[in-house]
């Protein structure tokens, strides 16, 4: 088995055809074709099954599919730290943010680190779930997270600040008169939402029951659910309901809807790196520490 095998049927297994792989990989489709086969007759195994919609990974295939991912990342890892080794810092970097947390943060220090590390390739995307952040760290598949504190956060996690949480209201909205608004006050309001099971929908839950709902009311009414912060800010602006986020996640031009909350939520923000993280991994924790963040100076 090789590397180059284990990438082919990653590939495949994204795009889901061997057509679509061998665009993504800019190789010939039979050279695919040929590593697939090869390697399931290697493995003794299918690993994909083939349906008239494509190509499918095999209960078996998703289990070698998570392996493989993790032996590719550490590869590139390896790469990019013996590059490191000679002044040259390329490769892959990859970071999974918290939904909402570091949103104006993380592009500043991240354009630092590219102006620092030019053939540095940075992958970053968003995940509402902490579990599955932390998930994703203990197994390798990230050089940094940048999510919420919880009960569950490793020891050697990296406290960066605290992101304050403001509510939004709609244009015209009685209480924009106020420089603060009571929690309390909103008791009544609809709300955006954010997905069931997320970070910040659970903050939000939380901090309702402890300061908005009534002893017996099970939930708050709930206009709408986003997938984004911006999204949920779009919608309340326009009236659909109030929400809650992060300072930061507050778009620029919506800041004039946003007000603090009595008593105030805030969530410190910490940031996890891999196990024997190189130097872009460092350097970048160190340009996040740089960033204003609520709570530190």
């Amino acid at each position: 088995m090789s590397l180059r095998q284990f990438e082919y049927a990653l590939a495949v297994a994204e795009e889901g055809s061997v057509t679509a792989a061998a665009e993504l990989l800019r190789v010939a489709q039979p050279s695919v074709s040929q590593q697939i086969r090869g390697l399931e007759r290697e493995l003794g195994v299918e690993l994909f099954d083939r349906t008239p919609s494509g190509l499918v990974p095999t209960a078996v295939g998703r289990a070698f599919l998570r392996e493989a991912e993790v032996a590719v990342s550490a590869a590139r890892r390896a790469r990019a730290t013996a590059r490191a080794g000679a002044d040259e810092v390329a490769g892959e970097l990859v970071v999974a943010v918290q939904l909402g947390f570091g949103t104006r943060q993380l592009p500043g220090a991240l354009g630092a680190l590219r102006r620092r590390f030019p053939r540095l390739e940075v992958t970053v995307f968003e995940e509402p779930s902490s579990a599955e952040l932390d998930r994703l760290c203990r197994r390798g598949l990230l050089d940094l997270a940048l999510m919420a504190a919880c009960d569950e956060s490793p020891e050697d996690a990296h406290h960066l600040g605290d992101e304050e949480f403001v509510v939004v209201l709609g244009e015209g909205h009685r209480r924009l008169a106020a420089d603060r608004v009571e929690l309390r006050a909103l008791a009544g309001e609809p709300w955006v939402r954010f997905d069931r099971g997320s970070a910040l929908d659970g903050v939000l839950l939380n901090v309702l029951r402890e300061n908005v709902l009534q002893e017996n009311e099970p939930a708050p009414a709930t206009a709408a659910r986003a997938s984004q912060t911006a999204t949920a800010v779009r919608w309340a602006a326009h009236g659909l309901g109030v929400t809650l986020v992060p300072a930061s996640a507050v778009p620029h031009d919506h800041e004039h809807l946003a007000r603090p909350v009595s008593p105030a939520v805030s969530q410190p923000v910490i940031a996890v790196l891999r196990q024997g993280a190189g130097p872009a991994e460092t350097a970048l924790l160190e340009l996040l520490r740089q960033e204003s963040w609520n709570g530190r100076p």
